[in-house]
């Protein structure tokens, strides 16, 4: 007699979501293939095992490799424009398949060659035109799987050193001649092949296949069940069921969209169900979705990417992404329960709620292998074979348990999932390459650090609001991933070197201010997407996940100017700034939504309660903001003058509340 909450058949498929071809009859075998020879081969390089050495015993053979599977299947996979056969490859597309097979196919060939004879630098005539057809070729692929926009902004930038010298002052570095840009992208190991490729064949493919396994072996279903089993019958249960569900999802899939499109169709009706409105419920869904990219303890492709610029361990980022991914969260459920407090909306029956016991029974051996994950990543320092051994475990358990098990076709959509992914990823990351190579072969990434520290005038704070504001425009126009791995290189330096700020904090400053435009009008692709699901206006939706997620616009500020929100420094100084930031984070959200426990409802008189939570939100940012550094007021003047307005703010909000006569419009 056991129900479920998140049987649904109303998910949207693929080719709906991403307007991805669907493949038939051979072309449908191509991605399957193409993903195990992947998956095959980067076990033998990541374990070292040897037995495809002759691939693998050279890092830029195996990358070259690694593109040569991937980068022609986005020929076949995307069509040439939205809603160009959906179904049948056209001649066309199969002529740009086998021309990319070649291109990548002669670099692999000739992987040792370029090595040896330094054909970065001085290469044959030949090698050239192969250059110059695998950039072509790269910027056609990022333009079917990531879009026009990133594809203009990565062919531009790729082409920037051709023209470098005609640039004004700032932007302006060394030319170099056609031949001499084709061949860097295509051969060294700064551009198409450089750190961001480099970290998806090292770290990133084991994370995906193991987002994928979860998710095909029921993970997704077990973690919504869970989330409804727990918090599913409180107040504004399933507005709180998003939040859990979101978070974990989306740290599976590393994606927005992607979490909002199948956590957002069970949650967004149930949330409406018990009295949130359309756009209210959207914006729930798509602030907690946004979050989940940033939870550990598997964040998106783009720590992994921060990771390999760091030169740290990713264990590291994701131990230092804890606090701040839980400060966010805290504020987004703070608000949605003072919401439902304030219009007294009540969770679900229990009877029509998962039974938390069979739940635990049917899927216990997720947290299993969560718990074998994370023992790898921060006991064992494993993260290259980490997911692996997670996502063998993770199948032979599923194979035992009667529950999930997979059968041949289960296998080969794992595949198909697999590889979708696989290609739009190294597309993507191959081509923001063009975009690193381009800074690098010119100069200006050594040099532009100064001249940003030198705009500023040298003043870190007008430095950071130069990042976030940078971030989010970029963010826009980009993946997470792309913006990120930009201003990594373009802007971190000056942070770090103009503002003497801690490199791991730039950086997920950096990640953090990227992520907002999902939320953030008038784009906020993830609102848009939650209120496709819902049916809201997209505007609308927009503003409301805007004032959901505020705790986000701020937190990264708090951990950039003090490194101890993160978990750099003594554990004693750790604690405070950790106390303080969560007391900030309960007076701001509170005062977002207009109700704070303990007090009430901070709405009851119409003129004084702007005044009432203008004084709240103020008084917060001042509690949790430390003091001295590049901020004007050191500790002990800032927590006066949080002082000062939230006491006077916290007692008349008590006596509003306590008065026998409603003042309501008076």
């Amino acid at each position: 007699k056991e129900q479920h909450a998140v049987e649904s058949t109303t998910e949207p498929s693929a080719g709906q979501v991403s307007g991805i071809r669907e493949l038939q009859g051979f072309w449908l075998w191509v991605p399957r293939l193409a993903t195990v020879a992947l998956t095959l081969m980067t076990l033998d390089y990541v374990l070292n095992l040897g037995y495809l050495k002759i691939i693998t015993a050279v890092e830029s053979q195996f990358l070259y490799t690694v593109v040569a599977l991937m980068l022609p299947l986005v020929f076949v996979m995307w069509p040439v424009r939205a809603g160009c056969s959906p179904r049948k490859v056209p001649w066309y597309d199969v002529l740009l398949f086998v021309i990319a097979v070649a291109t990548c196919g002669f670099f692999v060939y000739n992987a040792e060659r370029i090595l040896d004879n330094g054909w970065e630098y001085e290469a044959p005539r030949h090698a050239m035109l192969m250059s110059f057809l695998l950039w072509v070729l790269v910027v056609e692929a990022v333009r079917r799987a990531g879009g026009l926009a990133l594809a203009c902004i990565v062919g531009v930038a790729g082409a920037y050193p051709l023209f470098a010298d005609l640039m004004p002052g700032p932007i302006q570095g060394f030319p170099s001649s056609p031949e001499q840009t084709a061949i860097y992208h295509a051969m060294s190991r700064e551009s198409i092949f450089g750190i961001p490729l480099q970290a998806f064949a090292n770290l990133v493919i084991g994370f995906l296949l193991f987002g994928v396994a979860l998710q095909k072996t029921g993970g997704g279903k077990f973690f919504i069940n869970l989330a409804f089993a727990l918090l599913g019958h409180v107040r504004g249960g399933p507005a709180k069921v998003s939040i859990f569900s979101s978070g974990l999802m989306g740290s599976m899939s590393g994606s927005v969209i992607t979490n909002v499109l199948t956590t957002g169709v069970l949650t967004i009706p149930a949330m409406r169900r018990v009295g949130f409105g359309r756009a209210y419920a959207a914006g729930v869904e798509a602030c907690a979705s946004t979050g989940g990219v940033l939870m550990p303890p598997v964040m998106g492709a783009t720590a992994f990417v921060m990771a390999s610029f760091l030169n740290i361990p990713y264990s590291t980022i994701a131990l230092a992404a804890v606090v701040p991914s839980l400060l966010f969260y805290l504020g987004l459920f703070i608000q949605i329960d003072a919401y439902a407090a304030k219009h007294k909306l009540e969770g679900l029956p229990e009877e029509e709620l998962p039974s938390l016991r069979q739940t635990l029974k049917e899927g216990w051996y997720f947290v299993f292998v969560f718990v074998l994950l994370i023992w790898m990543l921060f006991y064992l320092r494993q993260e290259a074979i980490a997911p692996f051994y997670a996502t063998a475990l993770l199948l032979v358990i599923n194979q035992i348990l009667p529950y999930q098990r997979w059968g041949w076709s289960d296998v080969c959509d794992f595949f198909s999932s697999t590889g979708k992914l696989f290609a739009e990823l190294i597309t993507i990351l191959a081509g923001v390459g063009l975009l690193v190579g381009a800074l690098s072969v010119t100069g200006l990434s050594g040099t532009i650090a100064n001249d940003l520290i030198y705009i500023a005038g040298g003043n870190p704070l007008v430095l950071l609001m130069m990042g976030a504001l940078t971030s989010f425009i970029l963010g826009i126009g980009m993946t997470v991933t792309a913006a990120y791995i930009f201003l990594a290189v373009a802007l971190a330096p000056a942070l770090i070197q103009g503002g003497g700020m801690d490199p791991l904090a730039v950086h997920l400053f950096i990640l953090y201010w990227g992520m907002l435009s999902f939320i953030t009008p008038p784009v906020a692709l993830g609102a848009f997407a939650a209120a496709t699901v819902s049916g809201a206006r997209p505007m609308e939706t927009g503003l409301n996940a805007m004032r959901l997620g505020s705790v986000i616009y701020f937190v990264p500020f708090l951990f950039v100017l003090n490194p101890a929100l993160i978990l750099q420094g003594q554990w004693q100084e750790i604690v405070v700034v950790l106390g303080q930031a969560l007391v900030g984070v309960v007076l701001i959200a509170s005062a977002m939504q207009g109700y704070l426990i303990g007090v009430g409802d901070l709405t009851v008189h119409r003129l004084l309660q702007w005044p009432l939570r203008g004084m709240l939100i103020v008084g917060g940012m001042s509690f949790a903001i430390p003091g001295g550094g590049p901020v004007p007021l050191d500790h002990s003047e800032l927590f006066l003058l949080s002082l000062a307005l939230t006491l006077p703010a916290l007692a008349l909000g008590v006596w509003l509340n306590r008065r026998p006569v409603p003042v309501r419009g008076t």
